[in-house]
């Protein structure tokens, strides 16, 4: 008979053996299982710092351009986003016609 490259070969013959080798293939994937989940909790962590980190940074600077600009809301200027007030007179048509 011919054994190709994929057989494994027959299990041991002892039965003790035999089951020592599928506890400790259980614990193996066990404690990779708790390992991987504690190493995703880790880096999500890391990835929650550094994102709240960086959140912060950019609401301080988007807050220090506004003072900068003059942008910011005061009791003399309510509503800082382009609007003018002033008084206008009307002209009635043109010097040059």
């Amino acid at each position: 008979m011919k054994y190709s490259s994929t057989h494994r070969g027959n299990p041991a013959g002892n039965p003790i053996a035999n089951a020592l080798v599928v506890i400790v293939g259980a614990l193996a994937i066990g404690v990779s299982i708790v390992l991987g989940f504690f190493a995703f909790v880790v880096l999500a962590g890391i990835v929650l710092v550094l994102g709240s980190i960086i959140a912060i940074r950019v609401w301080w600077f988007n807050r220090q351009l506004r003072k900068q600009g003059g942008a910011e809301p005061t009791a003399q200027n309510p509503s800082p986003g382009g609007v003018i007030e002033g008084e206008y007179h009307v002209v009635k048509g043109d010097k040059n016609s």
